[in-house]
C-alpha cells in the first residue's frame, strides 16, 4: 500500500483540499509567509500534523543565524548566556539575534510566527518549558530548539542544558556550617521555579547533615534580582535573633544582602557571612569579593548552541546535558567566632 505521508505532493494536495484552500496557500504556510490569515494557518498546520507530514530541512538562509530568546535581558546573568551562544556563532560563521518575550515560564504566543518567518538555524530558549503547540510548529518547520533551563526542568522530549542546582545549594550551605554557622538564612528564587526549589533542597539537606533545624522564618523566596535580596535581608537582619550567615540563590540577590548589611552597619564577613550563586563576573569585584557557587553559564550556552547544530545535521542529540557546579571561596564568608559571655 502506498504511504501518502511519504509522498509530499500528494499529502499537500490532500491538505489543501481538506482545508478548502489552494495548494499555494499551503505552500505559504509551510514557508512561514506572513500573508495567510491566522485561522487558515492553524487549520493547515493541524492537517499537516494529522497527515504526519514532515517538512524537509530548509536550505540555509543567506544570513544564517541562531536566535536566543529570553523573558528579560536586564541582567549580567543573561549577558553570560549570550556570550556563550556568540562564541559558538563566531566559530561557525553565523550570526546571533536576541528576542525578549513572554514570562520566565514560556515565550509569548505571538513569538512563534516571527521565528517561522525568520527561519533561523535554531533557537536557544531561556525558559522553563515550551508549550506543545509551539513545539509542534518548530518541529514541523524543521527548526531545532534547545532550552537552557536554570529556570526549570523541561519535558523528556525537549533537548535541554542545565546544571546541578541541588548540589550547588548543598555546597554553599555546607561551607557555612563548616565555618561554624548555625543560624543560616536562605533567600532562594521564585517558589514556582524548579531551580529555586532544588537549591533550597540542597540547603535543607546540608542543614540536616550538620544536625541543624531549619527555621521557617529564615527561608525566603525572592526573584533572583538585587531588590528582592535587599528587601528580604533588611527584614532578616533587623529581627531579634538575626542570622549569622545568608545563602542567596543568585549573585544579584547576594549583592542586595551586602547592601542591606552596609546600611545596617554590619561588617562582612565579621558580622555576617554571605554566599551567592552563579559566579557572574561582578562577584569577584564586589566589596568584599563574593563567595559563590559557580554555575558555568557561558559553557551551558555554548553547549546549547552546539546541540542545535548537531540537531540540524542529524535530528539526534542528547535529551539532557547537566553541568556540574562548584563553590568559589572568596572574602564574604568567615568562621563564626564564639561569643565571649564572660
Amino acid at each position: 500500500m502506498r504511504d501518502d505521508r511519504s509522498a509530499g505532493r500528494v499529502t499537500l494536495a490532500q491538505v489543501a483540499s481538506q482545508a478548502g484552500v489552494s495548494l499555494s496557500t499551503v505552500s505559504k504556510v509551510l514557508n512561514g509567509r506572513p500573508d495567510v490569515s491566522a485561522p487558515t494557518r492553524v487549520k493547515v498546520e493541524e492537517l499537516l500534523e494529522e497527515h504526519g507530514y514532515r517538512r524537509s530541512t530548509p536550505s540555509a538562509p543567506e544570513a544564517p543565524l541562531i536566535e536566543i530568546v529570553f523573558h528579560e535581558l536586564d541582567s549580567t546573568w543573561a549577558m553570560e548566556l549570550i556570550r556563550g551562544v556568540q562564541n559558538v556563532a563566531k566559530e561557525t560563521g553565523v550570526s546571533v539575534v536576541l528576542t525578549e518575550t513572554g514570562t520566565r515560564h514560556s515565550p509569548g504566543a505571538d513569538w512563534v510566527e516571527g521565528v517561522l518567518r525568520r527561519r533561523p538555524l535554531g533557537v536557544v530558549l531561556v525558559f522553563s518549558t515550551l508549550p506543545d503547540d509551539l513545539k509542534k510548529k518548530l518541529w514541523s518547520r524543521a527548526i531545532p530548539f534547545v532550552i537552557i533551563d536554570p529556570a526549570g526542568d523541561p519535558e523528556p522530549d525537549v533537548p535541554s542544558v542545565g546544571s546541578a542546582n541541588w548540589a550547588g545549594g548543598l555546597a554553599a550551605t555546607r561551607h557555612l556550617t563548616e565555618l561554624g554557622h548555625r543560624r543560616i538564612a536562605v533567600i532562594t528564587g521564585p517558589q514556582d521555579m524548579l531551580c529555586s526549589l532544588a537549591r533550597l533542597d540542597g540547603f535543607r539537606s546540608a542543614m540536616g547533615m550538620a544536625g541543624l533545624e531549619v527555621d521557617p522564618a529564615l527561608v525566603r523566596f525572592g526573584d533572583f534580582h538585587v531588590r528582592s535580596g535587599n528587601a528580604h535581608a533588611m527584614e532578616l537582619l533587623q529581627g531579634p535573633d538575626r542570622p549569622t550567615a545568608v545563602f542567596a540563590g543568585s549573585d544579584l540577590q547576594a549583592l542586595g544582602v551586602l547592601e542591606a548589611a552596609r546600611v545596617l552597619g554590619l561588617r562582612i564577613p565579621e558580622d555576617l557571612s554571605v554566599v551567592g550563586y552563579d559566579d557572574i563576573p561582578f562577584a569577584q569585584w564586589s566589596s568584599p569579593a563574593l563567595t559563590t557557587v559557580h554555575q558555568p553559564l557561558v559553557e551551558m550556552a555554548e553547549e546549547a548552541a552546539r546541540m542545535l547544530l548537531r540537531l540540524r545535521r542529524s535530528d539526534q542529540a542528547d535529551a539532557r546535558i547537566e553541568f556540574g557546579t562548584r563553590l568559589v571561596v572568596r572574602d564574604s564568608t568567615a568562621r563564626l567566632e564564639p561569643v565571649d559571655t564572660a
